[in-house]
């Protein structure tokens, strides 16, 4: 053999080899999947563990052409566009791109991001393809059931049929679950059985003969759910006891496995079951799981919706005295509705039905598993007479605390000693046992009549609403209002909870867009803040990041997204994901800054823009070195140890607007001492009472004002957030990031 030719040969195969290597240094540990083609046959070079999860391979395969390895790819047309990119040298990409991958009987459908790039030789000829992608499944999933969803709710919006309703449902699930039987059960005013809903993929004999099945610990996998009031999984009905009875006739119907949860309204209240069948014994998994909560959920609305229509039908034909009961109800919880806070919405409760309802009124709560008074209204001095009465508050608070305990109304008469001479304590009847008239006997002198109804939302009894009266009747009708009026009250007691809770999983989800903590960077100290806008009820666009680079180098970036809210959030996370990536691959902060730039203009609509600052940093002697990109943000500011505040005010553009981002990167030596400190434009852009910006020259007079010689990163930001706030308060129209390096 020619020596000549020898040569050229051995190093194609040491290139070949150090290029694998260098793709399982980069993709190994990746979330994105690749693969590296060879030559025109498209041969598997190399694939990411990502790459052979998706497909259902492993290394074994590798140097396979990848048509003999999925010969599926081909009738997709993707072998033809991997052709196309040799053959031209274009890179090819696209956006949630169905494929459906798998040999026969074992396919899966799938959807991927992905982009087709040439890979290059020494000498500039096209020798292979790389391919990256990200599996987009779980997104396209979520969007088609939002959209099913969204029409579900249509429907129940527009009053639509209750059957039409559960039965677009059921098609609904079993078009994007195909092996999945859904079924809908209601249950019967008796509660005690289970009627026919919807079943619409189900054998007409097999929906007749579980119409009328009985609510039990043992009957099927539904009426044990209605029974257990808890989800109820049957992996293998045939050999299941809970189908003892009902085993032929799944069999008879094809049915082998039955997933049931039950339906229940916002007070935990039975509606009905919902049920997935499947033909094979099978356990569910987490899609099915999730399925059978949002659609149980749906249907709860549907049913919930179909009721209230149906009372309200009722309650037009009532007299003229309940429909001026009803008007009362809705204008005393709108009322109540309209406190944003706990307490006072409770206590709103108690002034509003006196004197409609009763002489007095109070609340009691628990609060940290003690029960507090919390409210008492009344109608003057025969209000006030009765709570002073003696005995009456005991009688009361043990009425309180049973009410607590079974979460059923009480009602009855108050016999004490100083109300009146026959005898002591309460003659009560607990609802629903018909519906008490609590007066005094003829020729008795006067008693109190009381109602206690619990504060309940759901399944929690967390309060007592009471009202006691010494002139009129609290019979049902009285009850029944006073029920009502404490479910509303309740209601929206709970959710001025929940508005807390909001907040909370808004700076949750935000905190899930921001470095968990900050790394430890050799040679320098970091600190980073974040202030949301408002009351933090939206996620926000600010972010920051430091992450490690190779050679010892380290990456931080800052950045502001325009917008709030899930598409904000969205755009932050590929930024950031993009610049990780990016920046592993690319050595240079321009070229990092224009990927970005490249993914927003590729993957977001053309309003979304996005402000940063990119850096790269590395350590040289006792000093650092830091390369800055700056992208239409605010300029960093450089603290140096003496005191001394210089701005980098090099151009740079918005990303997301244009192709191309101009200007180049600067760089700044940072000796010990010296800090960088990024922020976003919330923090320049604070406006105090009478409207004036914070601006760059107060920020630059707060890192001037720490005292002493190379003040700590973390004293220059508290430095900076005292300012801001001092200058225009707690509350801030956006929100505000800063990023402090200081070089140690």
């Amino acid at each position: 053999m020619s020596t000549d030719r020898l040569g050229p040969v051995t190093e194609r195969i040491r290139s070949l080899h150090r290029r694998s290597t260098e793709y399982e240094d980069l993709f190994d540990q990746a979330p994105v999947i690749f693969a590296a083609l060879s030559g025109p046959g498209h041969r598997l070079e190399a694939a990411n563990p990502a790459f052979l999860e998706a497909v259902g391979g492993d290394r074994g395969q590798i140097g396979a052409p990848l048509g003999e390895l999925l010969p599926e790819l081909e009738p997709q047309g993707v072998l033809n566009r991997l052709d196309e990119v040799y053959r031209t040298g274009t890179a090819y990409r696209a956006r949630g791109a169905r494929l459906v991958l798998g040999t026969p009987g074992t396919e899966r459908e799938g959807y991927f991001d992905f982009t087709c790039e040439p890979r290059r030789d020494a000498a500039g000829t096209v020798d292979g393809v790389v391919v990256i992608a990200v599996d987009t499944t779980a997104h396209h999933d979520a969007q088609v059931l939002a959209a099913e969803q969204r029409v579900l709710l249509e429907r129940i919006a527009r009053d639509a049929p209750l059957g039409e309703i559960l039965t677009g449902m059921a098609r609904a699930i079993e078009e994007f679950s195909p092996d999945l039987i859904v079924s809908v059960l209601l249950a019967d005013p008796d509660g005690t059985h289970l009627r026919h809903g919807a079943g619409p993929s189900l054998p007409a004999f097999y929906n007749e003969a579980i119409d009328g099945v009985a609510i039990g610990p043992d009957v099927g996998s539904c009426g044990t759910a209605a029974y257990l009031r808890a989800p109820v999984i049957v992996t293998d009905i045939a050999t299941d006891p809970r189908w003892e009875g009902y085993q032929e006739l799944a069999r008879q119907a094809g049915v082998a496995a039955c997933w049931s949860t039950p339906i229940l309204d916002a007070d935990g209240q039975l509606l009905g079951t919902f049920a997935m069948y499947h033909r094979t014994p099978k356990a569910p998994d987490d899609k099915d799981v999730a399925l059978s909560g949002a659609f149980a959920r749906i249907a709860a609305l549907a049913i919930e919706r179909r009721r209230a229509l149906e009372a309200g039908q009722a309650a037009q034909e009532r007299e003229k005295e309940a429909r001026e009961d009803l008007a009362f109800v809705l204008d005393a919880s709108t009322a109540i509705t309209r406190e944003p806070h706990y307490f006072d919405s409770l206590q709103c409760l108690a002034r509003l039905t006196v004197p409609s309802l009763a002489s007095l009124c109070t609340v009691h709560v628990v609060e940290d598993g003690h029960t507090h008074r919390i409210a008492v209204a009344s109608d003057g001095l025969a209000g006030e007479s009765l709570l002073s009465a003696p005995g009456l508050s005991d009688e009361i608070d043990g009425a309180v605390a049973r009410v607590l305990a079974s979460g059923a109304t009480e009602s009855g008469l108050i016999r004490t000693a100083g109300l009146e001479s026959g005898g002591t304590g309460l003659d009560s009847h607990s609802r629903p046992d018909g519906s008490p008239r609590a007066h005094a006997a003829p020729g008795r002198p006067a008693v109190p009549a009381y109602v206690c109804v619990p504060l309940a939302t759901r399944g929690r009894t967390f309060g007592v609403l009471t009202l006691l009266t010494m002139d009129r009747d609290l019979d049902g009708h009285v009850i029944a209002l006073a029920e009502e009026l404490a479910r509303r009250a309740a209601s929206s007691a709970d959710n001025a909870h929940q508005f807390t809770d909001r907040v909370r999983l808004a700076r949750e989800l935000q905190a899930g867009l921001l470095p968990p903590e900050l790394p430890v960077v050799p040679g320098a100290e970091l600190a980073a803040s974040y202030h949301p806008a408002g009351e933090g009820l939206d996620v926000g666009g600010d972010f920051y990041d430091v992450f490690p680079l190779p050679d010892d180098r380290w990456a931080l970036i800052i950045g502001d997204v325009c917008g709030r809210g899930a598409a904000a959030a969205t755009t932050t996370g590929m930024v950031r994901h993009t610049a990780r990536v990016a920046a592993r691959l690319l050595h240079d902060p321009a070229a990092v800054v224009a990927a970005i730039n490249d993914a927003l203009i590729e993957g977001t609509s053309e309003d979304t823009f996005v402000s940063l600052i990119y850096g790269e940093l590395r350590r040289a002697d006792a000093r650092l070195v830091v390369d800055v990109m700056r992208a239409g943000h605010v300029p960093p500011l450089i603290r140096r140890a003496e005191g001394p505040v210089e701005q980098l005010s090099q151009p740079g553009q918005l990303l997301g607007i244009a192709p191309g981002v101009g200007g180049c990167p600067c760089q700044v030596v940072l000796s010990p001492g010296d800090s960088l400190v990024l922020v976003t434009d919330g923090i320049t852009e604070a406006r105090d009472a009478d409207g004036e910006f914070f601006e760059e020259q107060r920020l630059a007079d707060a890192l001037v004002a720490v005292p002493g010689p190379a003040p700590s990163a973390d004293a220059l930001l508290e430095s900076v957030t005292a300012a801001v706030s001092a200058f225009a308060g707690d509350a801030t129209n956006d929100d505000q990031a800063a990023l402090v390096l200081t070089a140690t």
